[in-house]
């Protein structure tokens, strides 16, 4: 067997045009792949940016709720209900809103503000310049130093803006794990601040941050919001819930869907034609070898060793090609929204073992059907 797979190397690799033809046909097929799921995958990441950030572990929302930019106001009885449920550690309000600020060169910029519970501050995002205690100070906000962060002109501590004819002032600059997806800076604030300066409906409210006693008490707490009319839903739940919605509910998925399967037709079109002609034009060597004793099974290993050995080179390549992209285009372009994962890595190979296994059966259906009579004949 073991000289039979290197008789079936040599008979690939010599001949350079078609071999090349075969990487590039994968190789592309993956590359494309592995880049749109990954961008579609740094979308999902992005657009939970701000439950992935706050961190709690429990968010109480109205059911109508799909995303955290569009929440919908709850009334202030429903925090002190939620408070009362037993298996409650605490829960502190969570301001969410959009606002417009103005700078001091009179540039507008549109902002997400978010208000933190004024007593305990939870979901603070880590300070790297600034203290956390003078975002008590009046006018005081604490800006995200993201990929965002210059179209607020680079604040430094100190800084001055306007907000809905309100003065802010820049006392801390923050970092934060994950950037926003819709391309506006962040503010932090206290709670009591963002519902005074922003303008707002009678319930000021976004939602409720609620820490467990224990995990034993999640599925208690669910149940007893629920009974209140609103929805308790975990962070990896909502972030779910948000991923969701902008697979099935907007043309984010289905155009992602279809790039997808484009890619696959190409690869699949382009290796599965060039190891077809590669067959043909070898088909008189493997009847040499069927004469000579070769058995149908191993000229079936040769042919899936063949496509096997320029598949997985081919996914390789594809692979270091496309993340190489994706960290150039992350460090020319920080809001760049891509990530790759091991889900994604998982479909491109399995999509990749697919064209394998199709441009195998072409070859194999060809080369099973050779008559060595046929061959010394012609």
């Amino acid at each position: 067997m073991k000289g039979i797979l290197k008789i079936a190397y040599k008979l690939l690799v010599n001949d350079k045009g078609k071999f090349a033809a075969l990487l590039i046909g994968i190789t592309f097929a993956t590359f494309l792949m592995n880049m749109v799921t990954s961008m579609f995958a740094g979308i999902l990441l992005k657009s939970s940016s701000t439950v992935i950030n706050i961190g709690a572990k429990i968010w109480v929302m109205d059911p109508a709720v799909n995303t955290v930019q569009n929440s919908i106001p709850m009334p202030d009885y429903i925090l002190d209900a939620v408070r009362s449920i037993n298996g409650v550690r605490f829960a502190v309000p969570l301001y969410s809103g959009a606002a417009l600020v103005r700078l001091r060169n009179g540039v507008y910029q549109s902002v997400s503000i978010l208000g933190l519970d004024d007593a305990s501050l939870f979901g603070r995002p880590e300070l790297m310049q600034g203290h956390i205690e003078d975002i008590y100070s009046d006018n005081a906000f604490i800006v995200v130093k993201d990929a965002e962060f210059p179209k607020l002109g680079n604040p430094k501590i100190g800084t001055g803006f306007e907000v809905n004819d309100h003065t802010g002032v820049i006392v801390g600059i923050a970092r934060v794990t994950t950037g926003g997806l819709f391309g506006v800076p962040t503010l932090y604030t206290t709670y009591s601040r963002a519902v005074q300066y922003l303008p707002s409906t009678r319930y000021t409210i976004s939602y409720i941050l609620v820490e467990p006693k224990s995990t034993g008490d999640v599925q208690h707490i669910k149940e007893q919001v629920k009974s209140m009319g609103y929805v308790a839903l975990t962070k990896d739940e909502f972030m779910q819930k948000i991923a969701n919605f902008y697979k099935y509910q907007t043309g984010v998925g289905t155009n992602i869907l279809l790039m997808t399967a484009i890619s696959f037709i190409v690869g699949l079109s382009i290796s599965g034609q060039t190891f077809y002609t590669f067959i043909l034009e070898n088909l008189e060597k493997f009847g040499a070898l069927k004469a000579i004793g070769a058995r149908g099974y191993e000229l079936v290993y040769m042919i899936l060793f063949q496509t096997a050995f320029t598949s997985f080179i081919g996914y390789g390549l594809g692979i270091g090609l496309s993340t190489l992209l994706i960290t150039i285009a992350k460090l020319r372009l920080p809001s760049y929204a891509a990530i790759i994962t091991y889900r994604n890595l998982g479909m491109a190979f399995i999509m990749v073992l697919v064209i394998a296994g199709i441009s195998s059966y072409i070859g194999v259906r060809k080369v099973i059907r050779i008559e060595p009579f046929d061959i010394f004949r012609g």
